[in-house]
């Protein structure tokens, strides 16, 4: 159980960051250049880790300021020390969490705030409520983002489709010769970099 717990706890706080958004958006951006694994996963999920540090940064600086630095100070317990550190992870989190999502799994554990709706605080909802509801609303986010990036490609998937169903080449898959062409106009755009500054941009 020990070994299960410990397996799976890097991937719980993960999902707690930005790194939610930013590998599924990447990985949209693969597979719509259809270079099959160019660039490779661990490429992708590299450079997600090192998105995800520059966007979490004021996050992860406030976190060392407020609890890590007190408690290696001993000047606060290790309760304390988690305390203080789960402030600016729900401030992150509740910053990029819509609130229907966060009404959903209120209703689903039935959680009784013990307020009327109109006055419950941010305080009052508990963390394992906050985070699947993080979760779904940064799925939605980046599958919307990732459509966006599929509508250029996908023109030029039709473009070459019909230009090759017009010559009579019925028997030539599009996606050979649409490859090219996606790549070169992704590499025209400078795509890599209005990627990364579109991801910088959705977190504010």
């Amino acid at each position: 159980l020990m070994l299960t717990v410990l397996t799976l706890a890097p991937s719980g706080r993960v999902m707690m960051t930005a790194f939610t958004r930013i590998v599924i958006i990447l990985s949209f951006v693969n597979r719509a250049l259809s270079t099959q694994n160019l660039p490779p996963s661990q490429i992708i999920v590299g450079l997600s880790l090192i998105l995800t540090f520059m966007v979490m940064q004021p996050t992860f600086t406030e976190i060392k300021d407020e609890a890590l630095v007190p408690y290696i100070d001993e000047e606060s317990s290790q309760k304390e020390m988690f305390l203080w550190a789960e402030v600016p992870m729900r401030a992150f989190m509740f910053k990029h969490t819509r609130r229907d999502d966060v009404k959903l799994f209120i209703d689903l554990t039935e959680f009784d705030p013990g307020k009327p709706k109109g006055e419950v605080l941010r305080s009052d909802i508990p963390t394992h409520i906050l985070v699947p509801a993080f979760v779904i609303s940064e799925l939605k986010t980046a599958f919307l983002m990732g459509f966006a990036i599929f509508i250029p490609f996908l023109l030029v998937d039709v473009v070459v489709s019909t230009v090759l169903m017009s010559m009579g080449m019925f028997m030539m898959p599009p996606v050979i010769v649409s490859t090219p062409f996606k790549v070169l106009l992704f590499v025209l755009a400078d795509g890599w970099h209005l990627v990364a500054l579109s991801l910088g941009e959705s977190f504010g």
